[in-house]
């Protein structure tokens, strides 16, 4: 985690918490260092800014990575709906990608 980058992207987040990028990028920053903070960044999007399709792939894995492999299959489910309705060919792929090999996984 780059602790400048962090305070940085906390500024952008003050100036404009509508943007769901500013929520993202935090949680990424998070992910490897303190992941349950990270999930919790992504649970606000996911709530917040349902329609924000890069969170889905992001915290499915995280979830997966954690053992948590029946919420993140939720979350791929949605994330793959929403894809095919935004029309992301390219986003679909690699949501289904990630969610077969979770179920092969199991």
């Amino acid at each position: 985690m780059n602790s400048e980058r962090l305070k940085l992207l906390e500024k952008y987040l003050e100036k404009d918490p509508n943007d769901p990028f500013n929520l993202y990028a935090i949680a990424t920053e998070y992910r490897s260092s303190d992941p349950q903070k990270a999930l919790w960044f992504y649970s606000e999007l996911l709530d917040k800014h349902a329609s924000y399709l890069p969170t889905y792939y992001q915290a499915a894995t995280l979830l997966s990575g954690m053992g948590e492999n029946h919420e993140a299959e939720e979350i791929f489910k949605r994330g793959i709906k929403l894809a095919q309705q935004q029309n992301n060919a390219l986003t679909l792929r690699e949501l289904q990608s990630a969610y077969n090999e979770l179920l092969f996984e199991d």
